[in-house]
């Protein structure tokens, strides 16, 4: 049997369609989280703070803390294919439910606290569907894919990632049309008011649902797709099912190969999975701090709050720009795509955090001079560029391979579960920090938190260069072998 690799490819699409649906659902709170203020500003029996909207608009996160940590027990435990179901199930649900939390319980169009309870429940839900798909979609792909290619189809797991929060971007501004959005101001202790009037009504009521319900599509159509694609081979292997294992080998790799590859599983393999430490601490700490810093370096306050962002730099339409810098995105991601093969994951990480840091201080700097809005924009998409041919793909891609097969399961869980806490921590502090003021100096919070993410990028090329292995070309039986050495 000759390699398919149009069966390869397909699988593939259906595994990055979970990344696709990762990016939107992490998005889409960008376009709705203004109209989601508003509407819960008008209850009675609560104040909804800023506080209180900075935990409502990053809940999904606790959701994907958790979805993460448990992803390795569902994925070692009933496998990589089950998991993405129950991600794209879960999916579904969160985006029905946000749209219209007061199903069966409450009134319709009527906030309060219950409701508002019931709403980030919603989202924790979508939050786990996350969780689990930010672990096992790029585990799903590089148990699949040949050791010469798998960079490349782990980094479209990104591309598809960053594909959704374009698209998402682009359904916000749509949904949105001609409406204005809606502005919540504190105007003394305890009391906010809707700025904009009448204007940013149909924001308020329905403008947010119809962001919400857009994921309900692709949710879907994923649940449905994923019925359809193989379990891995690995797990296949490592279940003791050899003869599926070889099959779908064989259909990826060709007959001859197909052999050579499970022979050298089993060699790896020889029970389904080991402790965690079994191959030393380093690795788990090279896979945890891999996860730190991609979520440290701040990108997610950018990607989630952008329009508020452009906003704040007193630029007239702050969603164009938000789609603008999706495009830019997308482009970049594709950089890493066509060179991650070529150039090795090592180098890409240290020169985009070193390209990611000259964003941020570059922010920065034109905050603390008062410079054109338009550089401040110019700035914030190189910091995101740079990112997106870097630590966004590439990240992902050494999580997926660095760990041995007999531990991936349990360690991608680890590593993914901090990123998660990791991105918490940015997304809930972001909105407080950037609004500080001292004295007199309104923008002293717009210099101090990207003077800060500047730092950490430049922290984070130190860390790749003197701990992060490079595994350009390594089979996922060669990390056994590598860290038995560094053990």
């Amino acid at each position: 049997m000759k390699p398919n690799r149009l069966y390869l490819y397909t699988i593939v699409l259906v595994a990055v369609l979970g990344g696709l649906l990762f990016g939107y659902d992490t998005a889409v709170i960008s376009g709705a989280e203004k109209g989601l203020q508003a509407f819960f500003v008008g209850a009675s029996d609560f104040v909804y703070s800023d506080f209180l909207h900075g935990i409502t608009s990053s809940s999904a996160l606790l959701g994907c803390i958790i979805g993460s940590g448990i992803s390795g027990f569902l994925a070692s435990n009933f496998g990589r294919k089950r998991s993405l179901f129950l991600a794209g199930v879960l999916f579904l649900l969160s985006a029905l439910g946000s749209y219209c939390p007061e199903f069966l319980f409450f009134t319709h169009g009527e906030p309060d606290f219950p409701l508002l309870v019931v709403f980030n429940l919603y989202r924790v839900l979508g939050g786990i569907g996350v969780g689990l798909a930010s672990a096992v979609c790029p585990m799903y792909i590089a148990e699949v894919a040949p050791s010469r290619i798998r960079g490349k189809l782990v980094s479209c797991n990104q591309f598809a990632i960053i594909f959704g929060q374009l698209v998402v971007y682009f359904v916000n501004l749509v949904i949105l049309g001609d409406h204005i959005t809606p502005v919540v101001e504190q105007i003394g202790e305890n009391v906010y008011k809707v700025m904009n009037g009448d204007a940013a009504q149909w924001c308020t009521t329905v403008g947010w649902r119809y962001m919400f319900v857009s994921e309900a599509v692709p949710a879907g159509l994923f649940a449905l797709l994923v019925l359809f694609v193989p379990e891995t081979p690995r797990y296949l292997a490592l279940s003791g099912r050899d003869a599926k294992a070889l099959h779908v080998l064989e259909r990826i790799n060709g007959t001859d190969e197909a052999q050579a590859i499970l022979r050298d599983i089993k060699n790896t393999a020889t029970e389904k999975t080991e402790r965690l430490l079994s191959y030393g601490w380093m690795v788990i700490f090279v896979g945890i701090m891999l996860s730190v810093f991609q979520q440290i370096v701040g990108i997610n306050a950018v990607l989630y709050f952008a329009p508020r962002i452009f906003a704040s730099c007193g630029l007239d339409k702050p969603m164009l720009f938000t789609v603008v810098m999706g495009v830019v995105n997308i482009l970049f991601t594709l950089v890493a795509i066509f060179t991650v093969e070529r150039l090795g994951r090592k180098p890409l990480l240290i020169w985009g955090s070193i390209g990611m840091a000259v964003g941020a201080f570059g922010f920065a700097v034109v905050n603390l001079l008062d410079l054109n809005p338009l550089i401040a924009a110019c700035a914030i998409m190189i910091y995101s560029a740079c990112f997106m041919f870097s630590w966004g793909p590439i990240c992902w891609v050494l999580i997926a391979e660095i760990f041995p097969n007999t531990i991936r399961g349990a360690a991608v869980a680890v590593a993914v579960a901090f990123q998660w806490i990791a991105n918490y921590a940015v997304s809930s502090t972001f909105v407080p920090m950037y609004n500080m003021h001292i004295s007199s100096f309104d923008g002293f919070g717009h210099i101090f938190v990207y003077a800060l993410y500047g730092v950490f990028c430049l922290l984070a090329a130190l860390f790749v260069w003197h701990l992060v292995p490079e595994t350009k070309g390594k089979t996922l039986e060669d990390m056994s072998r590598l860290w038995r050495k560094a053990k």
